[in-house]
């Protein structure tokens, strides 16, 4: 019976780890254009307090 229980944790765990990773690939250039908008701000902002 753990065994079971074991495998069925498991399965969901690999269920997830596809369902993200396809939502990764469906919006990679939005995830991408988020993070580089981010951490362009975040230099823009550390560029301003060094000054």
């Amino acid at each position: 019976m753990k065994k079971e229980v074991k495998a069925v944790g498991v399965i969901e765990i690999v269920l997830i780890l596809v369902i993200l990773i396809g939502l990764v690939l469906i919006f990679k250039e939005q995830i991408t254009g988020i993070v580089t908008n981010a951490f362009s701000e975040i230099t823009g902002d550390a560029d301003k307090i060094m000054r």
